[in-house]
């Protein structure tokens, strides 16, 4: 039987954060293999960190922030977006599937959202895995 792929989920503290915590609260299931990091900011994401989640042993990394126009900061999830390209290139660069990285919105009253997303990343990796 093959481990369950591990997933690490940087969570903005104000938005994406607060709707992982109000879906556990709420008894919400997901996978049990999602390892959240909460950040300040989706912002404050360099790719390298990206690269060393994935390096050490990461299947999947997400970066969950507010929705663009919505950020704590301003626009720190722009600056998130903006490097979410460079993360891409990176990725291809060392050898990793494009699908092993995601960068998704995610107010504090989504939980559902967080959900959907987190699952939804699971399984994109699960079937990489498979083929």
């Amino acid at each position: 039987m093959h481990r369950q792929p591990t997933i690490i989920a940087f969570c903005c503290n104000w938005c994406s954060y607060a709707a992982a915590d109000l879906a556990g609260s709420s008894r919400m299931k997901y996978p049990p293999n999602i390892r959240i990091i909460r950040v300040m900011c989706s912002g404050m994401m360099h790719p390298e960190l990206v690269l060393d989640a994935l390096n050490q042993g990461a299947d999947g990394v997400m970066i969950l922030g507010c929705h663009l126009g919505e950020c704590h900061y301003i626009d720190g999830n722009r600056k998130a977006l903006a490097r979410s390209e460079v993360i891409s290139e990176l990725l291809e660069d060392f050898g990793y599937e494009q699908e092993r990285f995601g960068i998704f919105w995610v107010s504090s009253a989504e939980p559902e959202r967080f959900v959907e997303l987190v699952t939804d990343m699971v399984e994109k990796v699960k079937e990489l895995r498979e083929a």
